[in-house]
This record gives structure tokens, sequence and C-alpha cells, in this order.
């Protein structure tokens, strides 16, 4: 698929994989709409981008999930149409379960879940009308094997599978596609704003994060996922070969797992 010339909207674009994409699609001579809740920040990745005449910024909090029509309306107006939407925003979490207030699992389905999904519902008669469009979702490999210490995490990411691979399914005949990119550990600051067992921010980078795959590389390959029109794309380290592993076998990737550093 080409890229050029092609309107794709970002969530989660002020900081992150969202910034490293938005200014790698921005070589492609696309015409971005960058989103999130900071929108000084979304100011200075517009500026990182080539052709910064073609970036808008929209101000958008997936938490505010009710009112995501009124949003997808005036994105559309920014360039008349809109031809992907990267889902891309999001929190994590690191807690053990006993010690995770139940206000923090539904902080993580609100966001992660609840709010892509809302966003995208809102986008679909857009992409059905024009019996065109691309929903790329950033999931996580833990949307397909989960890990110690983010089962909120674990469980609104498994959740957007569910739902986007019914999507894909019901909307096969409108021409609309669905990729679900799984990375394993990027070197950006998700660690860091991850929220704790009371719904306070860690504060702090963990070593596999820190050691993952850098960003700028991940947006690379990722890129590349979405013009390949992949179904799902896993990309990061030797982690991202647990996803295979579990299909072989359930009790291997649980024993390593429990031998792994992660925490």
């Amino acid at each position: 698929m080409k890229l050029e010339n092609k309107v794709v909207w970002i969530t989660g674009a002020s900081s992150g994989i969202g910034k490293a994409l938005s200014i790698e699609l921005s070589k492609y001579n696309c015409k971005l709409i960058l989103s999130s809740r900071r929108e000084t920040e979304l100011q200075k990745v517009k500026d990182k981008c080539e052709n910064p005449e073609d970036v808008k910024v929209l101000r958008l909090d997936l938490a505010d999930y009710l009112n995501m029509n009124p949003i997808a309306k005036k994105a559309i107006t920014l360039f008349g149409h809109i031809d992907i939407l990267i889902n891309n925003g999001g929190i994590s979490q690191r807690s053990p379960i006993v010690e995770t207030t139940i206000e923090v699992d539904k902080k993580l389905m609100e966001v992660d879940y609840l709010g892509t999904i809302a966003l995208t519902k809102a986008l679909l008669p857009h992409f059905i009308e024009n019996n065109s469009g691309h929903f790329v979702t950033v999931s996580s490999l833990m949307g397909k094997f989960s890990s110690p210490f983010r089962s909120a995490y674990c469980g609104a990411k498994h959740a957007l599978h569910g739902f986007f691979d019914a999507l894909r399914l019901e909307h096969d005949k409108d021409n609309i596609k669905v990729t679900m990119i799984c990375p394993g550990f990027v070197n950006t600051d998700v660690a860091r704003n991850a929220l704790t067992g009371d719904g306070t921010k860690q504060g702090y980078q963990d070593e596999m994060t820190q050691q993952g795959l850098d960003v700028n590389i991940f947006a690379r390959k990722m890129v590349k996922a979405i013009r390949k029109e992949k179904y799902e794309a896993y990309i990061g380290k030797f982690e991202k070969f647990g996803v295979y592993v579990k299909r072989l076998s359930p009790r291997l990737i649980h024993n390593l797992v429990m031998r792994s550093k992660v925490k």
C-alpha cells in the first residue's frame, strides 16, 4: 500500500511510539492528524515532521470515551477525509494483582480498551461510506501472552484483539483493513508512566524496557507492517518469539516467563 497523500490520524502522538511514528510517516508525504491530551507537546512533534504544513493537531483524551463522535467528525473536516486511524494512545501498569485496586483495572479498560474502540466506532461509518479504511491498533505482545505485574494491561490488550478480529470479519465486505501491532520491549517512557496498584505513576524505568528496541527502529518496522496491511505484526527483540512458543505449548511459555527478569 502506498502511503503518499494518505490522511493518517495518530493517537498518543505526543511521545514515545506515537511521536516516532509521526515523524517517520511524515517522510512518506502523508497528511497527519496528531492527537493526545497534551497540545503543547503535539505542536513540538509537528515541528519535527517533514512538511509540517500537512500536519494538524487535535486534542483527544481517550478516557472521555463517551464523546468520541464529535471528535471524529472534527478530525474528518481537517483534510476532508481519513484513510488510516492508528490507535496508539494508552497507558500501562506495573503492580501485583493482590495490590492493584479495581479502580486501576477500570482506568486501564477505559483508556486502553473503551477509548480505543469508541474512537474506532465513531470513525467506522466514514470508512464504510468510503468503502475504504485501515484501522491500525497498537496492542502488545502482552495481548498475545501475559506477564506478571501487568494484569490490567494484559487484560485490556487481550480485549482489543477480540474486538478488532471481529471488526475485520464484519467489515471485510467494506474493504476495511485491520492491523494489530504487538510491540515487545521498546525504549520509551511507558514504564515510567505506568500506573501502580494505587493509581500513582511508577516514575522510573525498568531494565527490560531500557534495553528494548530503539523507538525509531520500531517506527520503521511498524510502517513496513502497515504498508503490507498485515493482520498482526510482532515487533521486538527475542521476546517476540513468545507468541510462537505459546502456540506450541502454553506450559512452556509459562515456564519461560517465570524465569525471565520481567518486573
